[in-house]
């Protein structure tokens, strides 16, 4: 059985993307991005209260039923404490254990592919929250009680911490795959989300726990989402729903983690940065030259977006200072292009093998639902050609749409004169990131 490797994950080496790939995945993002800048709509058509297309009514009834929303709630405290059984009491071998699976798989890929499908699931999974939901209710409180201790001023800001503390867990802190570190993690996380939402209600667990914020950020490129004014469940244009995402103090922090840690990873995998690392004699110092290198790569992100989207005349200076927030949603189809590309072997194939091993979590020998005696199915590692294609076209689709969604807000927010030329910068950097992102797919 394949084991988690030591930075978390495993890097981008089990199926490279051939050069020729790569080189024409790059020149597809350059031709569509200057095709869409110079022949697309010249007025906005992404409305993010478009109503969308209404889903028949017992479809809202039972995704918002008590019974339904209860049994979710439980499976996600059932689950938790399943895993907890693996993070306490089973194997010490990172390779025997499913924790670090479910946390590096299935939390952190698998959580992305479940919010595009079914929305922000998180919110109704979280174990924390429905700890919260049930002590508020035995003691005749609302859960939404202390919502207003969490300041505006906050934003993000909490879940991007979080956030980086995962990343910097997977990628640079010096043994993340061991049971013990993830097993710490874990606890943390637990302690300072429980406290939050007590102390500061639902709020905090919707704009600072970092898994229901990654949850709400994927869901926004779901097609299902809720009619505002009926609450109904419908079925709208992807693009329409992800401008609904609400500018807070940190947006551009956010995706910048997201998407310069997962760069970071694939760089990880070049030959000449393991040399650098594993030469360094003490262990503390291969930590901070890795962490540094994860601070690089996600500030570059940030400040290259943050100077590319103010580039632009004919705005007020505070025009201008809100842009990079307002513009920030367009690299949500990017980083979640690149979390597949990326990701998606370690999703379907060491999935698997984690879900195996949650029918052991103890290494007793159980075998449940017959899980023990049954072996991964290596599709994607079987099928490198048709991997290498998969991965190009996840990274070309989401630089499409977010050039798309940054070109149908900027319509909206520059003056007329300078519609076109004002999103030169931002077109180009986003171009940046596409061939960075799938030269370093191919390189690692």
């Amino acid at each position: 059985m394949t084991a988690v490797l030591a930075h978390g994950l495993g890097g981008s080496t089990d199926l490279p993307i051939p050069f020729t790939y790569a080189l024409v995945g790059a020149s597809w993002a350059l031709t569509v991005s200057f095709v869409v800048l110079a022949f697309a709509w010249r007025t906005p058509k992404l409305d993010p209260d478009n109503p969308g297309r209404e889903l028949p009514r017992w479809v809202t009834r039972f995704a918002d039923a008590p019974v339904t929303r209860n049994v979710l709630a439980a499976a996600g405290v059932v689950f938790a404490v399943w895993v907890a059984l693996a993070a306490f009491f089973g194997p010490s071998a990172s390779s025997e254990n499913a924790l670090p699976g479910v946390f590096y798989v299935l939390l952190w890929v698998g959580l992305v592919a479940a919010s595009l499908a079914f929305g922000p699931v998180w919110r109704v999974l979280s174990p924390v929250r429905t700890v919260h939901r049930s002590v508020c209710a035995a003691i005749g409180r609302s859960p939404a009680e202390n919502d207003a201790r969490y300041r505006n001023s906050w934003g993000y800001r909490p879940a991007v911490a979080g956030l980086f503390a995962f990343v910097w867990l997977e990628l640079a802190s010096g043994d993340p795959g061991s049971v013990a570190a993830v097993r710490t993690w874990l606890l943390v996380y637990v302690v300072v989300t429980t406290a939050g939402a007590f102390l500061c209600g639902e709020r905090w667990c919707e704009r600072g726990d970092p898994f229901e914020v990654y949850s709400t950020l994927a869901s926004r490129l779901s097609p299902l989402s809720r009619d505002r004014p009926s609450g109904r469940i419908v079925l709208r244009n992807p693009l329409d729903h992800l401008g609904s995402m609400p500018v807070r103090a940190g947006s551009v922090a956010l995706m910048a983690t997201l998407l310069g840690s997962t760069a970071f990873d694939s760089f990880s995998a070049f030959l000449w940065w393991s040399r650098l690392v594993d030469g360094i004699g003490s262990p503390i110092g291969a930590t901070l030259v890795r962490t540094a290198g994860l601070l690089v790569f996600v500030g570059f992100v940030g400040v290259s977006f943050w100077v590319a989207s103010r580039a632009t005349g004919g705005l007020r200076p505070e025009q201008r200072a809100a842009l990079p927030g307002q513009l920030s949603h367009s690299l949500i189809p990017i980083v979640i292009g690149y979390v597949f590309a990326h990701y998606l072997t370690y999703l379907v194939e060491k999935g698997q093998a984690t879900v195996i091993l949650l029918a052991d979590p103890m290494g007793r020998g159980w075998n449940l639902l017959g899980l023990g005696d049954a072996e991964v199915w290596y599709v994607l590692s079987e099928h490198p050609a048709a991997s290498a294609s998969i991965k190009v076209l996840f990274v070309l689709a989401g630089h499409v749409l977010g050039v798309i969604a940054a070109h149908d807000k900027s319509m909206r927010l520059l003056p007329r004169g300078h519609q076109l030329t004002g999103q030169l910068a931002l077109l180009l950097t986003m171009v940046t990131y596409t061939f960075g992102g799938l030269y370093l797919l191919f390189g690692g």
